[in-house]
C-alpha cells in the first residue's frame, strides 16, 4: 500500500491485492455496456470465471458471446455467481436488484461501480451479503483499452456492508483483475464517491464546463465576431488546455501557455468565475448532499423524463452544435475520430 503520508486516503496497488479472494469464485456481470463489457472481458482474461447477465432478446447477447463469454439471464447469472456486479444504468438497478435478490445467498457479494442507489436508499441490500464498490475512474472503453495495453486505470474501492470479513480483500482482488490496481485504487466510501461524483458532473465537468463554453460563444457572436472564430476559441481549444491540466495539473498548463494567456487567465478567470459562482456551487453540493437532486432525478424518470427531453433538445439545437459540426469536417482527424466514436457507441449504452 502506498505510504499514507502521501495521500489522505489509502491507495492500493497490485502487490497489495490477493487474487485468491476470487480465484475459485464465479462473477456475474449484469450489463454489457460501457463498464460491463470492460469488466467482463478483463476479468475473463485475468482467469476469473465470468458469466454475463443479460435479458432475453438483448442486442448485447451476441456481442458478449462473440467475445468468448458465457451469457445467461440476470436471474440465472446471479443464482450461479458468488459475486454479482451490477453494471446497468442507475435508473435500472433497483428493478434488477428486485429480480435477483432471492438468488443472493449468505456470503455472496453485491457489487457496484457507482454508489447512487445504495447511498440514496433506492436499493436496500439484504443482510448476510457483502456490498462493495469498484469504480474505475474512466469510461469503460478506456478501461478495456488500457488493460489490453498492459496499463491500468485508476479506480476507487469501498465497502458498504461486510458480513464475511473479506469484503475489502475481495473487492481489491476484483479491482486488480480488471486492471485498476496496475495504476492505483483509492479507498473511499459510498457516500463520498456518490456525492463528489454528482457534484463534479454538475458543477464542473458536464454542467459548469458546457455552460461556460456556451456563454463564451454567445458573448463573442453577440459582439459581432464570426461563429467559426467563437467556436475555435471557446470550445475547440478547450481540449488543449484540459489535456495539459490532465497531464501535469494547473501548473503544467500555466507553464505551457503564453505569458499573455497566463496573465490574462490569472487576472480575469476569478472575475468570470467569482464568489457568486462558488456560492452557486455550494448550493449544488447541498442539493446533492441532502438528496434533493436524487429525488428530482428519480421523479423525473418515473414521469418518463419530460424535463430531461426538453433540455436535451434545447442543447442539441444550440447554434454552437451546427457550427461545430461543419468545422469538424475540416479537421484531418475527423474520419479517424468518427471511427473511434462508432467503437465507443457500440459499448456506451448499458444493457
Amino acid at each position: 500500500m502506498t505510504d499514507d503520508t502521501e495521500f489522505t486516503q489509502p491507495v492500493y496497488h497490485e502487490e497489495d491485492t490477493n487474487a485468491e479472494y476470487i480465484a475459485d469464485k464465479t462473477v456475474a456481470v449484469l450489463g454489457y455496456g460501457s463498464q460491463g463489457h470492460a469488466h467482463a472481458q478483463n476479468l475473463h482474461e485475468s482467469g476469473v470465471d465470468v458469466v454475463v447477465g443479460l435479458r432475453e432478446g438483448s442486442a448485447s447477447r451476441s456481442a458478449a458471446e462473440d467475445d468468448g463469454l458465457r451469457v445467461a439471464t440476470p436471474v440465472e447469472a446471479a443464482a450461479e455467481a458468488d459475486v454479482v456486479s451490477i453494471l446497468v444504468p442507475d435508473t435500472v438497478q433497483p428493478a434488477v436488484y428486485d429480480q435477483i435478490e432471492d438468488e443472493l445467498e449468505a456470503g455472496d457479494t453485491l457489487q457496484f461501480a457507482h454508489g447512487f442507489n445504495i447511498h440514496y436508499g433506492q436499493i436496500e441490500p439484504k443482510g448476510g451479503i457483502d456490498v462493495t464498490m469498484v469504480a474505475p475512474k474512466s469510461p469503460g472503453h478506456l478501461v478495456r483499452r488500457n488493460y489490453e495495453a498492459g496499463e491500468g486505470t485508476p479506480g476507487l474501492v469501498a465497502v458498504y456492508q461486510d458480513e464475511t470479513g473479506d469484503a475489502k480483500g475481495e473487492a481489491l482482488a476484483y479491482a486488480s483483475a480488471i486492471g485498476c490496481a496496475r495504476a492505483g485504487v483509492i479507498e473511499t466510501t459510498f457516500r463520498e464517491e456518490t456525492e463528489t461524483d454528482l457534484f463534479g458532473e454538475q458543477a464542473v465537468l458536464c454542467g459548469g464546463a458546457t455552460a461556460l463554453v456556451k456563454q463564451g460563444y454567445e458573448v463573442l457572436v453577440d459582439a459581432g465576431y464570426s461563429p467559426e472564430m467563437a467556436y475555435f476559441e471557446v470550445l475547440n481549444e478547450l481540449k488543449l488546455i484540459v489535456d495539459l491540466m490532465y497531464e501535469g495539473g494547473l501548473t503544467e498548463m500555466w507553464d505551457s501557455v503564453s505569458d499573455t494567456a497566463e496573465y490574462g487567465g490569472l487576472t480575469q478567470g476569478p472575475v468570470v468565475v467569482d464568489e457568486t459562482a462558488r456560492e452557486n456551487m455550494e448550493e449544488v453540493l447541498e442539493q446533492v448532499q441532502n438528496g434533493e437532486f436524487a429525488q428530482e432525478w428519480i421523479t423525473e424518470n418515473q414521469a418518463n423524463r419530460p424535463k430531461y427531453k426538453q433540455l436535451r433538445a434545447r442543447e442539441e439545437n444550440h447554434d454552437i452544435e451546427e457550427v461545430g459540426e461543419r468545422l469538424r469536417e475540416l479537421f484531418a482527424w475527423a474520419e479517424e475520430e468518427s471511427e473511434d466514436e462508432e467503437e465507443v457507441a457500440e459499448v456506451s449504452a448499458d444493457d
